[in-house]
């Protein structure tokens, strides 16, 4: 029953969105709207089409998920590792929440400019450009999830004779992994948004350079195909991370539906 209502709500929703769909090609199509800037939908399917014949759009999509796939790699690593620290040893976590702080609120698209300077407009400031703005949810979201551990289940360790190092293996790392699972899911988005706006600012190929590019010379259609792509890019890379987290996280999930039994 639940998994019948689930799939009708699923179903609901793309329903909407199909009917968002025709009301924007019915809204071109009977007149209603007449903008250089608003082609009808076919068009931009066509368009779409056209470019993965041809391999434009592909070779494009595919310089950006390199970019995207080595900074989400990297920050994942980064902020787990870190977070795991700043959260089970006050010292590390006084020594740098500080610089964190400081660091976390400002807008990542500003730090551009200066990683221009540093790195240049290669691959290597966009693939740091990508680690900076995803390792930061990871970092405190992993951060959040080893303070919220249960202290008894750290102080039963103990009492097996279980070191720090042990203890943050085996009973942290554990107990905070979904919290580490909700940041790596925000920054999986944000690595996506920072791709394009990287490319855009200061690329030679990309996905955000293809919609640029398109734009500035008047290919409308070929502009939104590069945008649906990002919206379908987005949307498979979300139901990825899901499946991946459910599989990981079965015992939370099954030890979660115990619990509210």
């Amino acid at each position: 029953m639940k998994l019948g209502a689930l799939l009708q709500s699923r179903m609901s929703g793309f329903a909407l969105l199909v009917a968002l769909l025709a009301l924007w090609e019915l809204s071109v199509r009977t007149g209603l709207v007449r903008l250089v800037s608003w082609p009808a939908f076919s068009s931009i399917v066509r368009a779409w089409f056209k470019l993965i014949a041809q391999g434009e759009m592909l070779r494009h999509l595919g310089h950006s998920l390199e970019r995207l796939a080595l900074g989400y790699a990297l920050a994942v690593a980064a902020g787990v590792l870190l977070g795991l620290l700043m959260g089970y040893f006050p010292a590390i976590y006084n020594f740098l929440e500080p610089v964190v702080e400081i660091l976390r609120p400002i807008p990542s698209p500003a730090y551009i400019p200066m990683a221009i300077l540093f790195f240049g407009i290669g691959d290597r400031m966009k693939v740091f450009m990508i680690v900076f703005a995803c390792f930061f949810p990871i970092l405190l979201n992993t951060c959040s999830g080893v303070k919220a551990v249960d202290p008894v289940q750290v102080n039963t360790g103990r009492t097996f004779g279980l070191g720090s190092w042990q203890i943050l293996r085996q009973i942290i790392l554990p107990a905070a992994s979904p919290y580490i699972f909700t940041g790596m899911r925000i920054s999986l988005a944000v690595s996506l948004m920072l791709t394009v706006i990287a490319e855009m600012v200061a690329g030679n190929n990309g996905i955000g350079l293809f919609i640029l590019l398109a734009q500035r010379s008047f290919r409308v259609s070929e502009m939104y195909a590069g945008v649906i792509t990002l919206a379908l890019l987005g949307y498979v890379l979300n139901v990825v991370f899901v499946q991946i987290e459910r599989r990981v996280m079965r015992w939370h999930v099954g030890a979660t539906t115990m619990e509210t039994r």
